[in-house]
């Protein structure tokens, strides 16, 4: 998760795709170059250990974008693809 966030920060379009999971990853991305990346919270965790198949992470990105802050608030969806850890999808609680 910190990892994604930081090409987030990093504007990394290709380090996204490569850990998105092949069954829901979108052909490209299109990241909003005005967007500044302002800090990340970890709510919460639920399995994701050495001997999960799945994980989730609660968080909430902080962001400005043309002057107007933004809070992404998401519980994200992790497995392991290829024994690695990549993001599945995302629901937005309390939306």
């Amino acid at each position: 998760m910190r990892s994604r966030y930081a090409a987030f920060v990093e504007g990394r379009e290709d380090y996204l795709l490569v850990t998105w999971a092949t069954a829901t990853r979108p052909e490209s991305l299109s990241l909003e170059p005005d967007q500044r990346w302002l800090g990340l919270t970890i709510r919460a965790t639920e399995a994701g250990g050495p001997e999960d198949r799945e994980g989730w992470v609660e968080f909430v990105a902080r962001s400005r974008v043309r002057g107007q802050g933004v809070r992404l608030h998401e519980r994200s969806h992790f497995c392991r693809e290829d024994g690695h850890w990549v993001y599945v999808d995302g629901e937005f609680p309390g939306a």
